[in-house]
């Protein structure tokens, strides 16, 4: 009697899920065409379906050395200086969209938004992240072709969603996509000139979809009545969680509430031990660039949304050129120790990154390998800080390991 054949490909893709370690990004969808991502305890997670190819070999071969949740690669560019805390850095801006609708519905300047749709005019298909409009609670993928629906797309979803998937069409040529959804194309790519234009945004981590269910009924709208509209932030900057009824009232709660209190704490863990929250290895990054307060922190009372806006590829110089040239975002000039101070969120995680990955190895769970971000050499300076990160990954990991454990004997 034969024995069955090894399927490769799915045992490393069940390894990297059975280790905390995936982030649903989506890679592994978008590469393989018996992969298929699909929403497990709240979080989006791959499931290989068919029996493996005759090039599963191969296909394993290739996961591992693209999945972000077998390896973290820093963004390097041949010529473009590497900054330690914002990687690759062509030029850097501050700006925001000329198109006032844009840029209010934008999640900070509308920026992202505002060179989709201009991508969109130019006749390229942008694969983006959007409100489901049967059921605003959760996010799906879309593709986009028009100002509408880059309108439509605008703002953050702090929710799973893998747009990723929308790469198996061949017609996509650029991606709107979190940091580990551009890591994982641009490794799998490896060319810089073959990959979809690559944007991304400055990331804190994918909440649980269960923290969005039970925040609109923590404002009051019961599990399965309709809502026609969800949005997290945006219409504002940073604006509100905000949920819409059928009849037009809406329900909302501050964004430092509502990402603070319900979204954050439920972030995934392979998102709490990642360095790269920037998107390094995006054509384009943005992120919202504060207005300070007297002692220096963010300041999260509504304005008028601007964004900061990294360069990091030729590639992403000539569509910010066109960009600006065309008139459909302004732009000038930002020193990075500005962005730094209004952005101490990403300073901080990256710095102390090596204390969270010690934690977590002693508390016997494996995170990522990590190349190039020199983490070791940013800790250097701050060993009690690095000791304090430790054991409080520690803690942290055991505890979360416990409450999977819970769910799973319960499920």
């Amino acid at each position: 009697m034969s024995s069955p054949t090894p399927d490769r490909l799915a045992s490393e893709i069940r390894r990297v899920v059975a280790q905390d370690n995936c982030s649903g990004c989506g890679m592994c969808a978008a590469a393989f065409g018996r992969v298929r991502m699909t929403t497990v305890g709240g979080f989006q997670r791959p499931v290989v379906v068919g029996s493996p190819s005759a090039n599963d070999r191969d296909e394993r071969d290739r996961f591992r050395r693209s999945c972000p949740g077998k390896v973290i690669r820093a963004g390097a560019e041949p010529g473009v200086e590497r900054h330690p805390y914002f990687g690759p850095v062509l030029s850097a801006w501050t700006g925001w969209a000329t198109d006032a609708e844009l840029r209010r519905r934008g999640s900070s300047g509308g920026v992202l938004s505002a060179l989709v749709a201009l991508l969109a005019s130019e006749g390229e298909i942008v694969a983006g992240a959007a409100a489901d409009t049967r059921d605003p609670r959760r996010s799906v993928s879309v593709t986009i072709t028009t100002r509408e629906q880059a309108l439509a797309s605008a703002g953050s979803r702090y929710a799973p969603c893998a747009p990723t998937e929308r790469l198996s069409d061949s017609n996509v040529g650029a991606l709107v996509g979190k940091p580990c959804e551009v890591m994982g194309i641009r490794s799998d790519s490896g060319n810089r000139d073959v990959a979809p234009l690559l944007l991304s945004f400055f990331c804190a981590g994918v909440p649980n979809q269960q923290a969005t269910d039970q925040l609109v009924q923590t404002l009051g709208v019961p599990v399965g009545e309709t809502v026609s509209d969800l949005w997290y932030r945006g219409r504002g900057w940073p604006g509100n969680f905000t949920v819409e009824r059928p009849d037009g009232t809406e329900l909302s709660m501050s964004y430092d509430e509502s990402w603070g209190r319900h979204l954050g704490p439920t972030v995934q863990w392979r998102c709490r031990v990642c360095p790269d929250g920037v998107g390094e290895s995006a054509d384009v990054a943005v992120g919202d660039f504060w207005h300070s307060k007297a002692d220096g922190s963010p300041d999260f009372d509504e304005s008028e949304g601007r964004s900061v806006v990294l360069v990091r590829t030729r590639r992403g110089q000539e569509l910010l050129a066109r960009a600006v040239e065309r008139g459909a975002i302004v732009v000038e000039p930002v020193n990075l120790q500005d962005v730094l101070a209004v952005q101490p969120y990403h300073f901080t995680r990256r710095k102390y990154m090596v204390g969270r990955i010690l934690g977590n190895a002693l508390a016997g769970a494996r995170t990522p390998r990590m190349r190039g971000f020199r983490l070791i050499w940013l800790a250097r300076k701050s060993p009690f800080r690095v000791w304090h990160e430790i054991l409080g990954t520690r803690r942290r990991r055991r505890a979360w390991t416990k409450s999977i454990r819970g769910h799973n004997s319960s499920s």
